[in-house]
């Protein structure tokens, strides 16, 4: 867990896939300037997260509830980045009581709706990824381990050449500086002991979710990009359209690291619209 600390709301941060729990500097500062105190945790089978195999989407809210119990809050509002979007509308949907507002940032739809093809739109490394999620455990995780390999050692400078065909224009003009630092911290911390939390969230976002995002009742706000080839504008469209009350921010010439460097006006906007 990471308590950036402060007297705001607090902000609960879920980081994409794959992804640990590091400073972003960034972020916590537009937290603090958004009057929220930024906190953030690790997955389980991320870093050193005890592993959960066979968690669902759904668990991360009591996950969560661990974590702000831990820190004595109550009240807080929740964000997901990516892989971390269906996360943060397990906290809206499953912890209403506590939960005062969320937001995902090119967050991922369900994979199991009829009316969304979830792979349509995606880089051919993503496709081939998922697709071998859907066959299981026994062939996910060894290709994954061997995936993270790369990730375990490896820094801003470079991560263009790591994500290869996943960046989109928008995307290779903003993966630099203390952004592209950020991400590649993010990702060695996530697999410095093992993949395991990138398995447990390849095969949650495979299975049913474990919640019915039609039953959020907390304000929500979806923001996506429409260049975005690791999660494409199809998720956000779905989510905007079946998240009852949310509010579409669905952004021309922005793709997935792009629309993240947009970080302090999300956090304003969340912080503006959460339930009073």
């Amino acid at each position: 867990m990471l308590d950036a600390g402060g007297d705001g709301l607090p902000l609960l941060y879920h980081s994409g896939t794959p992804g640990g729990a590091v400073p972003w500097p960034a972020g916590i500062a537009a937290a603090r300037s958004s009057g929220l105190r930024w906190v953030t945790y690790s997955r389980p089978g991320y870093g050193s997260s005890t592993p959960q195999p066979g968690r669902t989407v759904a668990d991360a809210a009591a996950d969560s509830a661990t974590v702000l119990d831990a820190l004595r809050v109550g009240e807080f509002v929740t964000f997901g980045w990516s892989g971390g979007g269906p996360h943060a509308l397990s906290c809206a949907a499953l912890l209403p009581d506590r939960c005062l507002g969320a937001a995902t940032i090119a967050g991922a739809a369900p994979s199991l709706e009829p009316d969304l093809d979830f792979l349509a739109g995606m880089a051919e490394d993503n496709v081939e990824e998922f697709t071998l999620a859907s066959k299981g455990r026994e062939v996910l995780a060894p290709a994954l381990e061997e995936m993270a390999q790369p990730y375990r050692s490896v820094t801003g400078e470079q991560l263009v050449e790591a994500l290869g065909g996943l960046l989109s224009e928008p995307d290779l003009a903003a993966l630099r500086g203390p952004l592209a630092d950020y991400i590649a911290a993010l990702a060695r911390e996530a697999v410095r002991v093992s993949a395991e939390g990138w398995v447990e969230d390849d095969l949650a976002f495979c299975d049913p979710w474990g919640f019915d995002p039609a039953s959020i009742t907390v304000p929500v706000a979806v923001w996506q990009g429409r260049k975005d080839l690791m999660v494409p504008s199809s998720h956000g469209e779905w989510l905007a359209a079946h998240v009852p009350g949310a509010r579409p921010h669905l952004l021309d010439g922005v793709g997935h690291v792009s629309l993240v460097a947009r970080i302090g006006e999300v956090l304003d906007d969340l912080a503006e619209h959460r339930r009073r």
